[in-house]
């Protein structure tokens, strides 16, 4: 298995991408902490991946305050003795262009998509540094080109994708790699009841060309592959899994 003894956070793991991506890190023998602001998620998805016989610790905190991160990283040390892997996946999305975004939501988008992932290098460099580890964040398809009615989300994940390149270049001569996954439009609790309005589906679909909505499988794949092993000469990589979206 690709990730046998290895120690992960995963950041939003109570769904979407973030589950997703726990349960393939779990099927590949990695311990977990999961970290979600939504307890009743959170505890239905410990629930379900202790019956898959994961070692799997549990732990509700809001990215965006810094204490809860740095708490739930030493946690996460003191319960299994080392960090291998953390993945900043949590995330938020506001519609709203720079006339329509209320302020409070702007602010709110920065603190989560951004600044919760400057602490997490804060606190988990240390770590990472002592087992030679990774960092993976989740950034978007909208960091990479033009998107349209979401300035703090394309911003956000604009400097997630510049994050993570400075943070590779920081800690690669520590032996710590830092990538990046650029999702496309992914059928996620936070896109499906927008996806569910025919016309605005059809309008999210047309510039992809493998003319399908992106599944969180899709993101697990690409996050096992830059959390094991098999992508040790990669880092300061924004790897988009977005069918193809971000070169057409």
């Amino acid at each position: 298995m690709l990730l046998t003894g290895k120690v992960a956070i995963i950041t939003g793991a109570g769904s979407g991408f973030g589950k997703a991506s726990a349960d393939r890190f779990g099927q590949e023998g990695a311990k977990l902490v999961l970290v979600d602001i939504n307890q009743a998620d959170l505890d239905a998805t410990v629930a379900e991946f202790e019956g898959k016989g994961y070692d799997v610790f549990g732990i509700v905190a809001d990215v965006s305050v810094e204490a809860n991160v740095q708490a739930f990283i030493e946690d996460a040390v003191a319960h299994f003795g080392q960090l291998d892997i953390i993945f900043n996946n949590a995330g938020i999305y506001h519609y709203g262009n720079a006339e329509q975004l209320p302020t409070e939501q702007w602010q709110q988008a920065v603190a989560i998509n951004q600044t919760a992932i400057f602490w997490a290098a804060k606190y988990a460099m240390p770590h990472l540094k002592k087992s030679q580890g990774t960092m993976i964040n989740t950034a978007s398809a909208g960091g990479l080109i033009g998107f349209p009615d979401a300035i703090a989300y394309a911003a956000t994940k604009g400097a997630v994708v510049s994050m993570t390149r400075a943070l590779a270049v920081d800690y690669a001569k520590d032996k710590v790699r830092v990538n990046a996954i650029c999702p496309g439009t992914g059928v996620t609790g936070m896109t499906s009841e927008l996806l569910e309005d025919d016309q605005v589906a059809e309008g999210f679909l047309a510039p992809i060309p493998l003319k399908r909505f992106g599944q969180p499988e899709d993101v697990a794949n690409a996050a096992l592959f830059l959390a094991s092993d098999q992508s040790s000469y990669i880092t300061g990589h924004c790897l988009p899994v977005d069918g193809g979206w971000t070169m057409s």
